[in-house]
């Protein structure tokens, strides 16, 4: 039973984290990442050591992750292929749920969640599809936020059902967790299914809704219901058929046909290599027809739509994030019926296109962890962190994009320059050039191979020096739609200006400077282009 897959020296993560600028606004913090995840120098194994690979890069999300000066630790356990909520579908055994021993760790990202639960690491990424970055999230009693499908690129992720997937983030606090959302969030023209985040999103969350006490009777333990009405927030009962009704399409329909899609083929020509449970879920949605799924998104549209009527009564709604929490030994006398029961209230969330944040409020009667989600339509992320937060006492989120209140200043060193090929990402934004200067003397200078052209600025301990930058001025909105696109292995950190002052401003992913070359004698981008 175990939590890692595969895990890095101790001594390379300690080395890592001493070495990491401490500008970075997740300097040092540890990383776990879900073993369906790529992340360069660790194979991808998805739960299944045939399929195993190599990645050539890291996924988006992880590398700016990296970026922003996160150190990863290693890659953890899952269900494998990402099918199933209860963390027991693993060759490598379950993870082992710190609080219960003898209960569920909740899948599939289970060892993401028990890595942060067992403060192993600062923070981890897992993904969602039918609920797993949240019901894992309850068991173990700390943070889990499913942002808005699209937001977090999925590219590097092996998909589950690629329309549906989310990269999520465990951590032990909301603040902590948003904070690592905005930084991975951004546009990725390489992957199909990234959105790019509307100027305008919903605000705050003022009306909460319930749902009625009969469908929670219904489907709760009565140890969750109790609790549940003694949540100190006021709120009103909703109807929840859509979303409830949707989230049976997800296993009960022909929807489930996007798995047999994503690693069908390998399950048909690898029979010995997968765990019997997945193999028998994946294989069967390989005999759905073409035309049952076209019936299924047809209900699914009428569901949305329906859904949609929500928003005119609450900004968001609240429900038990599982409704009750089974054993070990539950889950193995009925892996399937007990599967499904847990994601009674999280399966309809991707596919109705909303985003949900999984907090922890305590124990049971009964002595078992619970938590609870908020869910509220897509992109209303922010109002959602800061709701969740303060129903459960937790310190919210300052997400940098609502952190300022007057323009935000921007060090740009290369292809952002005034005259260079992407100036026009500033300019066309309303940015206002402010000054020329230089760096203070601590930062090196590499060519990176991209197109266009762009330099690479990295601070270093000893042997830097200044560079030509130039600082323009951005409101706190163009900023924030700015960073999103930022591609790695950029990253928007924190800049030394020669005077002293510390602005935003370009750095770059240490990887992505091994064996380029060196500019830093020219003093700056432009010098290296007159050179």
């Amino acid at each position: 039973m175990t939590t890692w897959i595969s895990r890095r020296p101790v001594e390379a993560v300690r080395a890592d984290v001493e070495a990491t600028d401490t500008t970075l606004p997740l300097a040092g913090q540890t990383l776990a990442v879900k073993d369906n995840i790529d992340v360069v120098g660790l194979a991808t194994t998805a739960g299944c050591p045939s399929f195993a690979y190599e990645p050539t890069a890291s996924a988006p999300v992880v590398a700016r992750l990296v970026a922003a000066g996160a150190v990863v630790a290693g890659k953890t356990n899952l269900d494998q292929f990402a099918t199933g909520l209860v963390g027991t579908r693993s060759p490598y055994g379950a993870a082992v749920n710190p609080l219960v021993p003898d209960r569920v760790s909740g899948g599939s990202s289970s060892g993401s969640a028990v890595a942060v639960a067992t403060g192993e690491v600062d923070l981890a990424l897992g993904t969602d599809t039918a609920g797993s970055g949240r019901v894992p999230a309850a068991f173990c009693g700390i943070v889990g936020l499913k942002p808005t499908r699209g937001w977090l690129s999925t590219r590097g992720v092996v998909p589950a059902c690629r329309s549906l997937d989310c990269v999520s983030v465990f951590g032990r606090d909301v603040a902590g967790s948003a904070a690592a959302v905005e930084i991975a969030a951004g546009f990725d023209p390489e992957d199909p299914w990234s959105r790019r985040r509307p100027t305008e999103v919903p605000g705050r969350v003022l009306r909460l809704g319930v749902p009625t006490t009969e469908v929670l009777a219904r489907w709760c333990s009565p140890a969750v219901v109790e609790a549940f009405f003694q949540l100190p927030f006021d709120a009103v009962e909703v109807d929840l058929g859509p979303y409830l009704a949707a989230g049976d399409l997800l296993y009960g329909g022909a929807l489930v046909a996007e798995r047999h899609a994503a690693v069908g083929a390998f399950i048909e020509a690898h029979p010995d290599s997968v765990d019997p449970v997945v193999a028998a879920i994946i294989r069967a949605a390989g005999n759905l027809s073409a035309s049952a799924l076209a019936a299924d998104l047809d209900r699914l549209a009428m569901l949305r739509r329906r859904a949609e009527d929500l928003w005119s009564v609450v900004d968001a709604v609240v429900v038990p994030t599982a409704p009750h929490h089974p054993t070990l030994a539950e889950v193995a006398a009925d892996p399937l019926g007990a599967n499904a029961a847990l994601g009674r209230f999280t399966n309809g969330c991707n596919l109705l296109d909303w985003c949900a944040a999984a907090v922890p409020v305590g124990t049971l009667r009964d002595g078992l962890p619970f938590g609870i989600s908020v869910l509220g339509p897509a992109w209303s992320d922010r109002a959602v962190w800061k709701a969740a937060a303060t129903i459960v006492g937790l310190s919210p989120p300052a997400p940098a994009a609502e952190a300022h209140d007057g323009p935000i200043a921007l060090a740009v060193a290369g292809a952002h320059l005034e005259g260079q090929p992407l100036n026009h990402q500033l300019t066309s934004r309303g940015a206002r050039l402010l000054e020329r200067t230089t760096t203070a003397a601590c930062y090196r200078m590499v060519r990176l191979d991209t197109t266009p052209a762009k330099p690479g600025v990295l601070r270093v301990p000893e042997g830097g020096a200044s560079l030509e930058v130039e600082v323009w001025e951005l409101t706190p909105a163009a900023f924030g739609r700015f960073v999103a696109e930022v591609p790695p292995p950029l990253a928007i950190g924190t800049v030394e200006l020669v005077d002293g002052t510390e602005v935003a401003g370009f750095v770059c992913e240490g990887f992505a400077v091994e064996g380029a070359e060196d500019i830093t004698v020219h003093g700056g981008w432009r010098g290296w282009l007159a050179s």
